[in-house]
């Protein structure tokens, strides 16, 4: 139980750690300066991608606080089974935890595109 307790709070800290990469400035033409639109669309790309990883990081902390409540049932129903019992819901329960794990792993990764806060 301490694995799967510490799984989670290595989730969770992972889930709130500040975006790190910025997304780039497409570079000007040689020898001229950037316009107002130009401007304007990579401020657009900045709040759409910030947007996003908002969205990523809610989901996330979502599925941490998820992730630790089904630990703890599964660490519940685990101490109520004894050596010779192998419950179902048990195993219902690991299973669910490892798909959910994979989903908050795979939304770690994220798409790449971070703005930094």
């Amino acid at each position: 139980m301490k694995l799967v307790r510490t799984l989670c709070l290595t989730l969770i800290l992972y889930a709130t750690l500040p975006a790190l990469a910025q997304v780039p400035r497409p570079p000007a033409p040689s020898g001229q300066r950037p316009t107002p639109e130009d401007d304007a669309r990579v401020q657009m790309e900045k709040d759409m991608a910030k947007k996003a990883n908002q969205q990523r990081q809610a989901d996330l902390k979502r599925d941490t606080e998820k992730l630790f409540k089904l630990a703890s049932e599964l660490k519940d129903y685990v101490s109520k089974t004894n050596e010779n019992v192998l419950s179902l819901d048990v195993l219902k329960k690991a299973e669910e935890i490892e798909k959910l794990a994979h989903s908050v792993k795979e939304k770690m990764k994220g798409s790449g595109s971070f703005v930094a806060p």
